[in-house]
């Protein structure tokens, strides 16, 4: 059978994997376990704005921060909600209050990883995922993965897929199955499958991958196309992953999330970019913000009240923002930040916090909110609750070093 001009790179490229990128690496992982409640962990990349997000208006220091005066102004229809006296919700996460009502959404706030003062996304976002210490001491598997490690008899559903976006949170030992919105694989006939399977029989490795992405490709929808030409099935793949790439992936991740979850998966994790809002942060931020609150209320719907009363979703990010915001309306690289948590699981309508107070003396640095907790210990706290590992394993084993501290009882 000829090749018909249907390259390996052509494939790649056509599910809008770079030159640089790996085809084995997806946004999107799973793993199943024997129990029985679910962990939706999210990496929100870029640095979210905490004191944007959830905002401590009744800090009087809160707003003399440059920059800070407008968000510090409650009332009005379209301003932020109130959450507790103290805190507030960001106007496009207004949709998440009936969560909070329900004691289904909270928030841990002023909160880091170890990392301090370098200001790097990749160094930040590597310690986030590995769970170390500090960047020279970063982990080769990350810290999910060695959850799962804690484990006997667990099993990911495959082993490799296509698509792109590394997640150094789940690699490891344990195994993981991989999957991605923008594999672009969806609607492509038998024929058409058999034509790009060709491709790569030279290279069992990409023969596999292919396998198990288009396995996961049943059941989407498409265009349909009967003898189609090598062409054809690059340019119905390019439109796929194009389409995944201008909106609604987030969804799609949430939906197929929820799906798996309903069934043997435990463990999902993926990532929402969009959070380094350098300028125009007033608007820079509503969309991502947008995107998370589709993503949560996604999760619940598609989930069903059974499963959704056993999960806990967290979202989590590489590091803080100044305080003051910078003279193009946006925030800088900080330390101490926030974790959103929700799921039917969570003890939630409470924001946790050692609030370490916005004077600029209080101040790390004296310009980032002070991180009075490790994300760490929170998601410890949650890998405990959820999966009954014992304390000391989690802080020598999953997180080495990490002192967890006192309980702040995160679950119902």
């Amino acid at each position: 059978m000829a090749d018909l001009g249907l390259s390996r790179r052509r494939f790649l490229t056509a599910l809008g994997c770079s030159a640089a990128a790996s085809p084995l690496l997806t946004p999107v992982s799973f793993a199943s376990g024997a129990w029985d409640n679910r962990l939706v962990v999210i990496i929100l990349r870029g640095g979210m704005d905490g004191l944007d997000v959830v905002r401590p208006y009744g800090d009087a220091d809160f707003a003399k921060l440059r920059g800070r005066a407008q968000q510090a102004k409650m009332g009005g229809e379209n301003g932020p909600q109130d959450l507790d006296g103290f805190f507030a919700l960001h106007p496009a996460l207004s949709g998440l209050m009936p969560l909070w009502q329900a004691g289904e959404l909270g928030f841990a706030h002023a909160v880091s990883t170890p990392y301090r003062d370098k200001r790097s996304h990749f160094d930040g976002q590597d310690l986030l995922e590995a769970g170390s210490v500090d960047v020279s001491g970063i982990a080769r598997d990350g810290w999910m993965n060695r959850l799962l490690q804690s484990y006997a008899g667990t099993s990911g559903e495959t082993a490799y897929a296509v698509g792109r976006g590394d997640m150094l949170l789940m690699k490891g030992a344990a195994p993981v199955a991989n999957w991605s919105p923008d594999a672009g694989l969806y609607g492509l006939s038998e024929q058409g499958a058999r034509l790009a399977g060709h491709m790569m029989k030279s290279d069992p490795l990409f023969e596999a991958a292919f396998a198990e992405a288009l396995a996961l490709s049943e059941g989407g929808s498409g265009m349909e196309m009967a003898g189609e030409s090598s062409e054809m099935v690059m340019s119905a793949m390019s439109e796929n992953a194009s389409n995944a790439a201008k909106g609604g992936g987030h969804k799609q991740i949430a939906e197929f999330a929820a799906g798996k979850l309903r069934e043997e998966s435990r463990i999902a994790a993926f990532s929402l970019n969009g959070w380094d809002t350098h300028a125009k942060q007033g608007r820079a931020l509503v969309r991502p913000l947008n995107r998370l609150g589709d993503v949560v209320t996604t999760l619940k719907d598609k989930l069903g009240s059974d499963v959704w009363g056993k999960t806990a979703v967290v979202a989590m990010t590489e590091f803080g923002r100044t305080a003051k915001l910078n003279g193009n309306g946006g925030s800088d690289h900080g330390t101490g930040g926030l974790m959103v948590m929700s799921g039917g699981a969570l003890r939630g309508k409470r924001v946790w916090a050692d609030w370490p107070g916005l004077n600029e003396a209080n101040l790390y640095g004296r310009r980032d909110l002070m991180p009075t907790r490790d994300v760490r210990a929170y998601s410890g706290w949650l890998m405990h609750g959820l999966f009954g590992l014992d304390k000391s394993l989690i802080e020598t084993a999953i997180f080495p070093g990490l002192d967890m501290g006192s309980d702040p009882r995160l679950l119902a």
